[in-house]
């Protein structure tokens, strides 16, 4: 009489059992670490969008005033500060129209008007721009920056950028950029603010 010894279906599901909770653990861990890694790098490209938005605001306090400086008169700071806030013939862009609690949004590919009333609480998504072949060949628009023009090659992220401007005194303003997006079913956004001044 022969004996045959093996696995019975008992032992065999027990040991299926066994290697699946061996496995199940190594592959979350390297689940969440990517979805981590992920969530880092999108939370570094809002950083960066964050601190745009201020450096972008800053510029315009700034170019008014270099504007106002070289065509001359009474109170360079006080008028430069005023189209700052309110825009000029020139200049129709205007910070008090961004003023709490009202929202913009900032496009710095925009040569007219680079902030924008958003009319509802949701301002759009930015576009990131690229390449495609077009008609004549290869269509580009400056690579890999953010704009709202949806742009021949631009593709929509999940980035939406807002600014708000806070009257803190008649000279000073307080600017509040702030970037949100969705990853996985996660809201996230990155706020920065800076105080501006009148040049004195």
């Amino acid at each position: 009489m022969i004996h045959m010894k093996g696995f019975t279906l008992i032992e065999t599901m027990v040991a299926i059992t066994i290697l699946t909770f061996a496995m199940a653990g190594p592959l979350f861990t390297a689940n969440r670490a990517i979805v981590a890694a992920q969530t880092a790098r999108d939370q570094l490209t809002a950083t960066y969008l964050a601190q745009e938005g201020i450096e972008y605001v800053r510029m315009m306090r700034d170019n008014s005033y270099l504007k106002t400086y070289n065509e001359g008169g009474p109170n360079i700071s006080g008028a430069a500060w005023d189209t700052f806030l309110n825009g000029a013939a020139s200049n129709p862009s205007t910070v008090t129209k961004c003023r709490s609690p009202k929202i913009c949004t900032l496009d710095p590919l925009s040569d007219s008007i680079p902030l924008t009333h958003c009319p509802s609480e949701n301002c759009s998504p930015l576009y990131l721009t690229g390449c495609v072949n077009g008609t004549g060949g290869l269509v580009c628009t400056p690579p890999n920056l953010y704009t709202q023009q949806e742009l021949p090659g631009s593709i929509s992220s999940s980035f939406t950028r807002t600014i708000q401007a806070i009257e803190i005194s008649p000279n000073e303003e307080k600017i509040v950029s702030t970037v949100s997006w969705s990853f996985h079913g996660t809201s996230y956004s990155v706020t920065v603010s800076d105080h501006l001044t009148a040049w004195q």
